[in-house]
């Protein structure tokens, strides 16, 4: 009896001994977890990688099965991948908002220049120039230490701004003609150089334009036939070197060039490439037959129609992926991969001339899921957990991020998107809601969007009809459930009208609407 209790105290002695272990290899990896993120020897590097309208299936890591983009998919398993993530559907308007963390209402930029469409006594017409009252993420970053550059598109910048001071415009803008550059001295001055990056926090700018595309070229209606992604580029803001080929290369080039003279330091890059945008051009003959040759997949519709559009698209898109590489291949080289993090997305949906998805209603310029939904990966090795996560993302939610990141608590100004760091760290956010307005025209007629949980409610503006659909069960965008689901309506028009109201937010002048 002795023996049999001695060995029973053996054994109790033995399981408290394994339940210590464990608890403090447990507790030793939570705090191991936490010393990733919490100790470091300085902020974070962060390079922020957006393609211009590359749609949300354009790239494998999505589900692609006919673009390829090899590097960008092997990234991704070792990354968070965001499947409900959204911009605006115009470039102009997603970059203001990006940049600033505020809405379209606060910045006044619905839409893409020169191409606001409608009557103009029932359209509030776009500001081109994103006004220096907004303060970008740049700023705060830069006051911290941060050495910052700007690599690619801008788009946030009016041929004339000093003709955008009495706004909302009862008038179009005037503009300059394609191939035209009479703008080009006026923006060489303080007075406009104060709009561009290098009045706004970034201490350099290669390649940023008020143009949304990259030169006038290789489309007819472009003047330019040397210009675009072959050299030379014609971009005023890239001084041509004998090594130029192409435009993608350069910039990344650029973007390692950068880095290097300011690696001792935490720096910020953003790396906006015009590409996939128009004009479509090949990126080599070999990888244009390549894709001519690949047969089209009949889920998406990808490469099924427009084959010479799209092949020399998806070459374009090749490129990127390429580009990609290249940045991840110096930071490894450099041992600077484990205190960088790493973003790649896009600006808005795809360009419906170029590409195509069956499974996404519309395109760029819409305020259906084609136009609005994008691809999203976040990489920081040995810091972030791979998975695939479906909480919603929002434009307005980078600038709090990077705030978070970098380590700054005490920003006071006006923000209207929420941190995703948590989720980074593997932590649960409360559901959000997401908001649109846009008071302009463009595809669709001026309109108000919420998106909460899997309902999506599209209100237009000038005669107040309402769309209803439920994006899980329907990401087609097929079913209008307006009548079907008259609770979940009378809910969510609630709360938009609510939004609206307490927000000030303007509504063109023959809308039908109280607010």
């Amino acid at each position: 009896m002795k023996s049999m209790l001695k060995l029973a105290g053996i054994y109790k002695k033995i399981i408290v001994l394994a339940i210590v272990l464990l608890s403090t290899v447990y507790l030793g990896y939570c705090i191991t977890r936490s010393l990733n993120w919490e100790q470091k020897t300085k902020p974070p590097n962060i390079i922020f990688i957006m393609a211009d309208d590359l749609g949300w299936q354009d790239v494998g890591f999505m589900g692609s099965k006919w673009f390829e983009t090899p590097n960008l998919d092997k990234l991704s398993k070792e990354s968070m991948v965001f499947t409900q993530a959204y911009m605006y559907p115009t470039c102009s308007p997603s970059r203001a908002a990006l940049l600033t963390g505020k809405q379209s209402f606060r910045t006044g930029v619905y839409n893409v220049p020169v191409l606001e469409r409608g009557n103009a006594q029932d359209n509030i017409f776009s500001r081109w120039t994103l006004e220096k009252h907004h303060t970008l993420y740049s700023e705060p970053l830069r006051d911290i230490g941060y050495k910052l550059a700007h690599i690619g598109k801008w788009h946030l910048v009016g041929p004339w701004p000093d003709e955008e001071k009495n706004y909302p415009f009862k008038e179009k803008l005037r503009s300059d003609t394609g191939g035209d550059f009479s703008w080009l001295e006026n923006h060489l001055s303080k007075e406009v150089q104060q709009y561009y990056p290098t009045g706004r926090g970034f201490q350099e700018n290669i390649g940023g334009t008020w143009w949304g595309d990259q030169s006038r070229g290789y489309i007819k209606e472009y003047k330019s036939k040397s210009g675009g992604y072959v050299a030379p580029f014609k971009n005023p803001f890239i001084n041509p070197k004998e090594s130029d080929k192409w435009l993608t290369d350069r910039l990344t080039d650029e973007a390692l060039n950068f880095i290097s003279k300011n690696k001792e330091k935490p720096f910020f890059v953003n790396l906006f490439y015009y590409a996939p945008h128009r004009p479509t051009r090949a990126r080599s003959k070999e990888l244009l037959q390549k894709f001519l040759n690949k047969p089209g997949d009949t889920i998406t519709g990808q490469g099924e129609e427009n084959r010479e559009e799209i092949a020399a698209y998806a070459t374009m898109v090749h490129s990127v992926d390429e580009n990609v590489q290249r940045i991840l291949d110096y930071l490894d080289k450099e041992g600077l991969r484990k205190n960088t993090i790493i973003i790649f997305t896009s600006d808005n949906g795809f360009n419906g001339l170029q590409s195509t998805n069956k499974r996404l209603r519309s395109a760029k310029g819409s305020v259906y899921e084609g136009g609005l939904r994008v691809p999203l990966l976040v990489n920081w090795q040995n810091k972030i957990q791979p998975e695939r996560n479906d909480q919603l993302i929002s434009v307005v939610d980078y600038f709090p991020t990077f705030l978070e990141l970098a380590g700054i608590t005490n920003y006071k100004k006006t923000l209207d998107g929420n941190s995703f760091v948590p989720l980074l760290k593997g932590k649960k956010m409360k559901e959000r809601t997401l908001f649109w307005h846009l008071a302009s025209s463009y595809k669709d007629p001026p309109c108000s969007i919420i998106r909460k949980g899997p309902w999506k409610l599209i209100q237009f503006l000038l005669d107040g009809k309402s769309e209803l659909y439920n994006i899980d069960e329907d990401l087609k965008e097929t079913t209008n459930l307006i009548h079907k689901e008259p609770e979940i309506t009378e809910e969510l028009l609630n709360e938009l009208t609510s939004w609206r109201r307490k927000n000030k937010v303007p509504l063109p002048p023959s809308s039908q609407l109280a607010y």
